[in-house]
């Protein structure tokens, strides 16, 4: 029991990770078109998911339900990444990282209508401080009147991109049973890099001259190299593994910390300033985690 304890708590070591992307970002990769990065981190990720899973699963035999049950988590993956990557090009820091703590929201939907997962009050009440925790961190950090200035379809796509997310993540939970969450991350992984493929043609024919700015400095390959093996491979695995111990709406409560390490790391390794906010809204956080775990 202590050890499928431990490991429901494997999303947090995800969120730790996508919470490094914004200072991974302020190191250098937004110099390469955002669907272009997009299909590199997934190709780079769906490549190392792969070897694993050819080293140390024996050899499967999905039925086609079980192969469009991968595809359809492939098209909510790249539905999720893209209009994430565009969205965040088109709007600003505000609405993003607001928008963002959505994802655990539409989570919770999903996990009641979906899979029929039952929400007790301390399960409610810890994902309520969790959210309340990371709204303090996020408005103590950016300003408000900026949100306004942000673009509209930018924030669009960016809150199409939460419910994907979500959706990716709620509908793997029945393969996820049944065979691992390591099977399910790689496969519908390496679904997913032909759609983002083919995506990337598009985009350099709307932006023809987005890929003469490029510079491969040693930033933006470290950059690459982030997104791909710790961000895309070892995260959703993290994110995935979860699943296998714990309730969509325990794993929900997780994503709030992505945007709470964020400006932590960006407040230690970037010297940048924060307040008292960090401090209130972390230990709110802590505390709905701990209740969520509880009611589990």
């Amino acid at each position: 029991m202590d050890r499928e304890r431990i490991l429901a708590t494997a999303p947090l070591l995800a969120a730790v990770v996508w919470g490094g992307m914004y200072v991974v970002s302020k190191w250098g990769f937004s110099e390469i078109p955002p669907l272009t990065l997009a299909f590199l981190r997934v190709a780079l990720g769906a490549g190392v998911l792969y070897l694993v899973v050819w080293l140390t699963t024996p050899t499967r035999s999905f039925s086609r339900a079980e192969w469009r049950r991968f595809a359809a988590l492939a098209v909510w993956l790249t539905a999720a990444l893209a209009t994430q990557f565009v969205g965040t090009d088109l709007t600003n820091a505000s609405q993003g990282s607001l928008l963002t703590i959505l994802t655990p929201v539409f989570m919770v939907g999903l996990g009641v209508a979906a899979l029929g997962e039952r929400l007790t009050g301390g399960k409610l009440a810890g994902i309520g401080l969790a959210c309340v925790g990371t709204l303090v961190v996020l408005l103590g950090q950016y300003d408000l009147r900026a949100l306004a200035s942000g673009s509209g379809i930018g924030g669009g796509l960016l809150l199409f991109s939460a419910f994907s997310f979500a959706a990716f993540s709620v509908y793997a939970k029945p393969l996820i049973e049944r065979y691992s969450a390591l099977e399910t991350a790689t496969y519908a992984t390496v679904l997913s890099v032909p759609l983002f493929g083919a995506l990337v043609p598009v985009e350099l024919y709307v932006r023809p001259d987005a890929l003469s700015a490029v510079s491969m400095t040693l930033p933006v390959v470290g950059a690459v190299l982030y997104l791909g093996l710790l961000s895309t491979a070892a995260a959703w695995y993290c994110w995935y593994k979860g699943m296998e111990y714990a309730d969509a709406s325990t794993v929900a409560v997780y994503f709030f910390a992505q945007p709470v390490v964020g400006v932590a790391l960006g407040a230690v390794l970037l010297d940048e300033r924060t307040g008292l906010s960090v401090v209130g809204g972390g230990a709110l956080l802590v505390v709905g985690v701990f209740l969520v775990n509880r009611a589990e």
